[in-house]
């Protein structure tokens, strides 16, 4: 059994991962022997979102493929500069639906605890790219003001864990967090949007798995794969991992221009995901941020892709598509 006092003597492989990903641009077009005239767009991208992609998740990009499904997501352009109408930093609502500081409380029945600014990777249609978590994070003492919310509130059966990305925190840190949601007993679920299990699967090591399995709450973790090509031998690994330790696991994927606006490549996401243990849960329209109007797809040409998908998959194979509008009391389901 790996204690404390072990975790401290050796450094986890996953923080060792996190500490060398990429954030040089010219770094990224140099392993990818891509075009170095990519570069001066991408560096001032850049400044405005830093780039940021682990080693391991580079290493799924074809060599050479301006247009990789998985490069398109993490590389600057310098398209994210220039301003489109209707794309503005907070296009979901989130500062209006905080009742203390990092806290969303947007739907009956559950709330989002925003547990940390860190992601591994920064996916470049982030809809929390422009998000202040210096004023907006909890921290410290900090969570205890979110966790009385809680307490006061009996509606309240589940909290998500969202960010950046939880499973940035350590697990000293993240267990801590999750025992004192336990210790509030009207909670019965625990939901954790993450991204790292896809892009740094040395996350799901030993230390997680072990408070994770010793929880009283229901675990559900939502993932984030947006194409295929992002489920490898090690992510399909940590995912059957997280299962042995009775997560349920669903997928949330973002349409993409240019990523998976395609039947080809959503139904080949779809397959791989069940293959690999997860449920498609939601394909989501873009949410509208600063920054990212290159990656809009209609809201009809979603209903098209979606009707070709039913057409060639069985029902639990199909994500519903929705989007989320501020002040709306849940995600709207397009149909």
């Amino acid at each position: 059994m790996i204690t404390l006092s072990d975790r401290v003597k050796h450094t986890p492989a996953w923080q060792t991962e996190l500490a060398t990903v990429i954030t040089d641009p010219a770094e990224l077009l140099r392993r990818l022997r891509l075009d170095q005239a990519l570069l001066p767009a991408a560096r001032h991208a850049a400044r405005l979102f830093p780039l940021r992609a682990p080693l391991s998740y580079v290493a799924r990009m074809k060599p050479g493929d301006p247009d990789d499904p998985l490069l398109r997501q993490v590389l600057p352009l310098h398209i994210e500069c220039e301003d489109a109408p209707g794309f503005i930093a907070d296009p979901v609502g989130d500062l209006d639906a905080m009742p203390v500081p990092g806290l969303l409380h947007k739907y009956h029945g559950r709330v989002l605890l925003i547990a940390t600014a860190a992601c591994a990777v920064h996916c470049r249609f982030c809809f929390r790219r422009h998000f202040p978590y210096g004023n907006a994070r909890p921290s410290g003492d900090s969570w205890r003001l979110a966790l009385d919310y809680i307490a006061a509130d009996h509606s309240i059966g589940e909290v998500i864990l969202s960010g950046g990305d939880p499973l940035s925190l350590n697990d000293r840190r993240l267990s801590e967090l999750v025992s004192r949601i336990e210790a509030i007993n009207h909670v019965q679920r625990l939901r954790i949007h993450t991204r790292q299990p896809v892009v740094l699967p040395a996350r799901v090591d030993d230390m997680l798995l072990g408070w994770l399995d010793e929880t009283r709450l229901r675990k559900i973790f939502v993932v984030h794969v947006n194409h295929a090509n992002e489920l490898d031998a090690a992510v399909a690994g940590a995912l059957n991992r997280l299962k042995s330790v009775e997560v349920t696991l669903l997928n949330q994927c973002v349409l993409l221009r240019g990523v998976n606006d395609s039947v080809a490549a959503l139904r080949g996401l779809s397959e791989a995901l069940f293959k690999a243990g997860v449920l498609p849960y939601y394909l989501h329209l873009l949410d509208r941020v600063q920054g990212a109007a290159h990656f809009d797809v209609s809201a009809a040409r979603g209903l098209e892709l979606i009707g070709d998908l039913s057409d060639s998959l069985p029902g639990y194979l199909v994500p519903r598509l929705v989007t989320e509008r501020a002040g709306d009391s849940a995600k709207r389901w397009i149909s």
